[in-house]
This record gives C-alpha cells, structure tokens and sequence, in this order.
C-alpha cells in the first residue's frame, strides 16, 4: 500500500469516528451502541427522532459538503496553477450565494435553489474568467479580478437583503453565515447525485489537468483541445461548489485549505491526491461542525464561523509565502 493510499485509508478511519462522535454527543446523549444501531437497522426506537431527523442527516451533509468544497478547490487550483485559487474566494461561491439569495428573496420555487445556485456559481466563473483573459491566463491576474467581483457580488447580496421584505430575506441571512444547523435528507441526497455524476468527471479530468500543467502550448502540441477541458474543470468546479452553497450557505476557507494540506502531504494531483482531498475536506468540515455545536454550547455557532476561524490564519501564511515566491 502506498504512501496515499495509508493516508486515505487514516482519513476514512477518522472522518467514521468524528461521525459516530457527532451521532452521540449533544444535549441528548446517547451511547455510541444505541446511536450506531438506530441510525442504521434499528429505527423507530426510544432515540429515532434524533439520531435520524437531527444528527445522523448533519453529519451525512458535512460529509457530503466536505468533499464537494474540497474536490471544486483542487480543481481550480490545479488549473490556474495558483495557490490562492478558490472558488470561495475569487467570487464563484458568491456568485452562487447571489443567485440563491434573489431565488429566496423574490418568493420562487425553494426546489429551484440548487439551479439557481449553479447558473450563479458558473456565470460569475466565466465572468472572471473573461475578464482576467488577456492573450492567457495569469493566476495573479485571476485572483485580483475574483477578489473585485467577490466584492461586488457582496455587495448586491446586502443589497437584496435590506431591500425585499423581512420574513422573505431573514431565512436567506441565516443562511449566508454557512450553518449545518437545518440540514436534511433531502440536502443529503441532491450533494451525493451531484458527486455521483460530477466526481467521475472530475477523475477523468485529473490526467488532462496533468498535461495541462506543462504549459498551454505543450498541451496543445500533444492534441489536448484546451479551452474545451477548461470548460469542462471550471463546470465541474462549479457544480461541485454551488450544490454545496444551495444546501448550506457558503463556507469559506475549506476549498482554499485542504487542497494545500493534500498536496504538502501526497504531492501533485493524482486520482489518489484527488480522493485523499475529498476525505480531508469531509473531515475538516465534520470536524468544524462538532466544534461549532459544542464550543459554547448549549449556544449553536455556525459551522461558517469556525472554518473561517480555522482558515483566515492559513490564508495569511499563503498570502505571505506568495509575496516572497513574487
């Protein structure tokens, strides 16, 4: 078993304790015994309603986020070659984020979020993409404009908030801190149809990210058509990123994090680095989600709250490596 391979293997062992952990612990404990049975072939029992209505979808949607956050993040890191590259920062989870805000803001269909939330998350893509283009693509160019259109988009989503009426927008607000707190089956199993369809994609795409890091026109002398599986990485980066801003609100920090770690740990992207990230980020999201619930309990915070806590100090050690590299 190789080096990747045993850490794949660590992770998995861990993010199944952290979820029998967030199965137990609570204002409701339950033994491990008790939460592991009704959770799975002993429903209908004395503890049901919270291990199967509260907990078990929690940490099912933590999960399932973990890794579609993780995945998007490697993606676009890997194709513009830049560390700072993620969809939460360069303005693609709020382009998301915009979109499902005026969904909920102007009264349509809630079965509508998810769409919504990826024409949001894929123009604002294009849209940076477009606008950082000049004869190529310069990472730190891409990273100037996404901070631009983050911020602009920001600012429509505060808009919108103060603008539509109350009981329209307050779900909405609650909903932008990037909270675990009302996660659902239903939440559950639209993440896992979209990483049923998109994670094989994005496997097939690791080989073409490959080439595509030995240069544009390296790629193009070995018969990769270029822009067409540049669409491809930037549609699946996005799908994989908006399913997760529909279902929770936006949560930074955990696509610009756990690709570093990945790769510091099992180097250059591979389908196994690209697993290895998807099992990191169900564990850094998990992991963050425990601590948002008992940190202060019996007060909730966000599970927003903590990644960002957890990932603003890594940013600046980036930003700071970055500096020095330029």
């Amino acid at each position: 078993m190789n080096r990747t391979a045993r850490l794949c293997a660590t992770a998995a062992i861990a993010i199944l304790g952290l979820a029998i952990v967030g199965l137990t612990v609570g204002d409701y404990p339950v033994a491990a015994r008790t939460a592991i049975a009704t959770a799975i072939w002993d429903r209908g029992g004395e503890f049901d309603f919270v291990i199967n209505s509260l907990r078990f979808p929690r940490v099912v949607v933590a999960v399932l986020a973990g890794i579609c956050l993780a995945a998007s993040g490697l993606l676009f890191q890997t194709l513009i070659d830049n560390p700072l590259v993620s969809p939460d920062i360069i303005g693609i989870d709020t382009g998301a984020a915009t979109a499902a805000v005026a969904n909920l803001a102007i009264g349509l269909d809630v079965r509508l979020l998810p769409f919504a939330a990826f024409a949001g998350a894929l123009t604002a893509a294009l849209l940076i993409f477009a606008l950082s283009w000049r004869g190529g693509f310069s990472g730190g160019r891409l990273v100037l404009v996404g901070i631009g259109i983050n911020a602009l988009l920001s600012a429509v989503i505060t808009y919108m908030l103060v603008r539509f009426p109350v009981e329209r927008v307050s779900a909405a607000a609650r909903w932008q801190a990037g909270t675990l707190s009302a996660s659902s089956w239903d939440d559950a199993r639209t993440m896992a149809l979209v990483l049923v369809v998109l994670l094989p994609v994005a496997l097939l795409l690791v080989r073409r990210l490959r080439i595509m890091q030995l240069g544009g026109e390296t790629a193009v002398a070995l018969g990769m058509r270029l822009e067409r599986n540049r669409v491809a990485v930037i549609t699946t980066g996005c799908g994989l990123a908006a399913v997760v801003v529909a279902a929770v609100g936006p949560l930074g920090f955990v696509a610009l994090l756990v690709p570093h770690v990945a790769r510091s740990l099992a180097g250059p992207i591979t389908v196994g680095v690209l697993f290895l990230t998807a099992l990191l980020g169900a564990f850094m999201l998990l992991s963050a989600d425990l601590v948002a619930q008992r940190l202060f309990a019996p007060t909730v915070l966000p599970a927003g709250v903590v990644t960002a806590a957890m990932g603003g100090p890594y940013l600046l050690l980036v930003l700071r490596r970055f500096n020095r590299a330029v």
